[in-house]
């Protein structure tokens, strides 16, 4: 038996008999006694722990008991306890705050706040969004663990439907040819600047205001403070000197989180009519690492993600005629493999 801070407020947690109307056999589970965190409610709370403790051991224990507390709770409530616990997990940092917002909130906030947490108002708020889209499958993920968090028997991984990156409409990459035109036409030098390290560099909008050039030309973009980095090299190393990106003055923004400096950055390429969007800078940056023969390992890590997600995002979004210079490089190779003689 553990004593938990959920939120303001205490509950236990231990190994407790299934609730009713359960299939599931004993698990750890918790159970809200509604006292207060702080030293009178714990004292209260290690006093029910004892009792409760006497009654699971006796076997006596009886969640209809526990009715009041533990299960009418509201949705405010559970996600006030859920945004505690999720932050006991995990470091507070723009990244994570913003994984909060965007995607835990939003999925929250299609929630009736007042209303008890039960399945069917989590079975209906997913069936207010579209089938087969992301927003779906945000939606089921998010409920999905508010769901095991109030110990709620249900499972929502069938209705999230087929939705995947690779469903979503073919993008544009822009040719670097076209990329270098756009950095003569921005005026201003600072918006200019930032503009050319998200084309050499394939930067996240965000990562313009976390970046270290003490080892330039490699670029350190640091994850939200100095303590987590990831390297990253110039395509092509040329445009380093070409847009004098050794040591540029970027603009002075500010945000509260990522997803608010980033906003400001698209909102500047929209300002100075760029016909595509900075995203697709990270793009071309990817399709170029495969024209340079970067191994596919190095350029996911230089881009700050898993091997998987490089692939699943960006290799196909490259074109026949990248594949065919590519093709054509390897085959000029002097130590290429050569077939076997036929005799």
């Amino acid at each position: 038996m553990s004593i938990e801070v959920a939120g303001k407020r205490l509950c236990l947690r231990a190994t407790f008999p299934p609730k009713p109307g359960s299939s599931k056999g004993a698990h750890q589970q918790r159970l809200f006694i509604g006292h207060h965190a702080n030293p009178a409610g714990l004292k209260l709370a290690e006093q029910e722990a004892k009792r409760v403790g006497l009654l699971l051991d006796a076997r006596e224990f009886d969640w209809a008991d526990y009715g009041a507390t533990g299960e009418t709770r509201t949705v405010t409530d559970w996600i006030t306890a859920f945004e505690a616990d999720y932050f006991t997990r995990r470091r507070r940092s723009p990244k994570s705050e913003t994984t909060w917002r965007d995607d835990y909130l939003k999925a929250f906030a299609k929630l009736p706040q007042g209303e008890p947490l039960t399945v069917q108002l989590l079975l209906a708020t997913i069936e207010t969004t579209t089938p087969d889209t992301r927003t779906r499958k945000r939606v089921c993920d998010c409920l999905g663990r508010l769901a095991t968090f109030a110990g709620l028997e249900v499972d929502f991984k069938p209705l999230k439907g087929h939705y995947s990156t690779m469903t979503t409409e073919v993008r544009e990459v822009p040719p670097d040819g076209l990329i270098a035109e756009w950095w003569g036409k921005i005026p201003n030098p600072a918006w200019q600047a930032a503009y050319g390290l998200m084309a050499a560099y394939g930067l996240r909008n965000h990562e313009l205001f976390y970046l270290d050039f003490s080892k330039m030309p490699v670029l350190m973009v640091l994850d939200g403070s100095k303590t987590n980095f990831h390297r990253v090299y110039p395509l092509y190393p040329e445009w380093v000197e070409q847009f004098g990106l050794n040591c540029p003055q970027l603009p002075q923004c500010t945000g509260g989180n990522n997803s608010a400096l980033g906003h400001r950055v698209t909102r500047q390429f929209e300002r100075y009519g760029v016909p595509f969007n900075p995203y697709d800078l990270r793009h071309a940056w990817a399709v170029r690492s495969l024209e340079f023969g970067m191994p596919v390992e190095l350029a996911a890590q230089q881009m700050g993600h898993g091997v998987d997600v490089h692939c699943r995002t960006y290799h196909r979004w490259i074109s026949e005629e990248v594949h065919d210079r590519a093709y054509r490089v390897l085959m000029a190779r002097a130590e290429r493999p050569q077939p076997p003689v036929w005799q």
